[in-house]
């Protein structure tokens, strides 16, 4: 996977909802507020470079753990899903496959990248949908990204997400197997 994160900037939406997270679990958010204190969070749609969102998830997740990287990757899915429903591109009835493929306009649109890195669809069925991961986002905290998104379509119970290729095993890709019942 190309790991360059020159040039990469996404909103500052998701900086945001990683403190309000770490915030609301009454965390001392002072190291993160380091991380970003640079930028100007004034507004959830000014641009702040991805190394600033890795660290602070990183930092997360070194410190407070998976299930609080996680939880903060359904915040962002959460995220996500609003944003896309403002802008009509998916509806309260969206099922799964169009909720996916949301995600990677949401990414072209919400990440400014000079690679065109994202999400890509690897393969697709009735209950699952198969997910690559080419951008350097925190490969934990799409587990909640991945979840809190296809958990907004009403056809969908019972997610579960879980690893088909792992960069930290030693895969070009990470790719994520999103699995439900209906």
């Amino acid at each position: 996977m190309n790991q360059t994160t020159e040039g990469v900037t996404l909103w500052a939406a998701f900086i945001l909802d990683i403190l309000r997270e770490v915030k609301k679990l009454e965390f001392d958010i002072s190291e993160l507020e380091k991380i970003c204190e640079n930028y100007d969070l004034s507004s959830p749609y000014n641009l702040v470079p991805i190394d600033v969102y890795n660290a602070m998830c990183a930092w997360v997740e070194n410190y407070l753990g998976d299930e609080v990287i996680v939880r903060i990757g359904n915040n962002v899915g959460a995220t996500v899903y609003n944003s896309l429903k403002e802008n009509t591109i998916i509806h309260e009835e969206s099922e799964p496959l169009e909720i996916m493929e949301s995600l990677i306009v949401a990414a072209e649109s919400m990440i400014h990248d000079p690679e065109e890195r994202g999400w890509e669809i690897i393969k697709c069925n009735n209950n699952s949908i198969q997910m690559r991961r080419t951008q350097t986002f925190n490969s934990r905290l799409q587990f909640g990204l991945l979840e809190g998104l296809i958990g907004k379509s009403p056809q969908v119970k019972d997610i579960h997400v879980s690893y088909v290729k792992e960069v930290a095993k030693g895969d070009e890709f990470d790719e994520y197997l999103v699995q439900w019942f209906n």
